[in-house]
């Protein structure tokens, strides 16, 4: 057990609670994001799944749409407090500066989605409800916002890595010495 360390991701002590955005350091936003991710890229895969194999596996064809739709269902769930939370650290970037310019990509990107997502959401509850399998139209929906959402993502992840968005490591918030609870590794 001596080469896992647990405590570090974990602790919180000496990082200043920031309300819904989490901990200095430690943001809720980003730990959200996995979800909706996840979820509306299975909801691609499973939509041309059900339309794929419709003709010849029927029963699967129609697990596979409903299996879709309350994949999407609970992304879209999640997706409002993964919204939420992005939008306070949005407003609190610099205006002007390209860290801004690169949260804007990511919001309309991520905004974007969220109408597929919704419209996708109407058609399967409404219109497209006693389908045995996933229709075109739901398809290309699935797919382009499955493609987006993985493209929002990577912008994201560039607000993190590129732009150090949040980061905030042990030493600077008092919960350790990098230098001294981070040896050199050995060969």
């Amino acid at each position: 057990m001596s080469n896992l360390n647990f405590r570090t991701a974990l602790s919180i002590r000496g990082r200043r609670n920031e309300g819904f955005r989490g901990f200095s350091g430690k943001p809720s936003h980003p730990p959200l994001t996995d979800i909706p991710i996840a979820a509306y890229v299975f909801v691609a895969v499973f939509d041309v799944l059900s339309l794929a194999l419709y003709d010849g596996h029927t029963e699967l064809g129609l697990q596979l749409y409903r299996a879709a739709t309350w994949v999407l269902l609970g992304g879209a769930a999640v997706s409002l407090l993964t919204a939420l939370t992005g939008f306070l650290d949005w407003v609190k970037t610099p205006p002007g500066t390209e860290l801004r310019r690169t949260a804007n990509a990511h919001a309309i990107t991520m905004i974007t989605v969220t109408v597929l997502v919704l419209v996708d959401l109407l058609l399967r509850l409404t219109i497209y409800r006693d389908e045995e399998y996933t229709e075109p139209t739901v398809v290309v929906l699935s797919v382009v916002a499955g493609l987006l959402t993985m493209l929002g993502a990577a912008i994201g992840g560039s607000l993190v890595y590129d732009h150090g968005m949040r980061v905030e490591n042990a030493a600077a918030s008092g919960q350790g010495n990098s230098a001294a609870d981070n040896p050199p590794a050995r060969d």
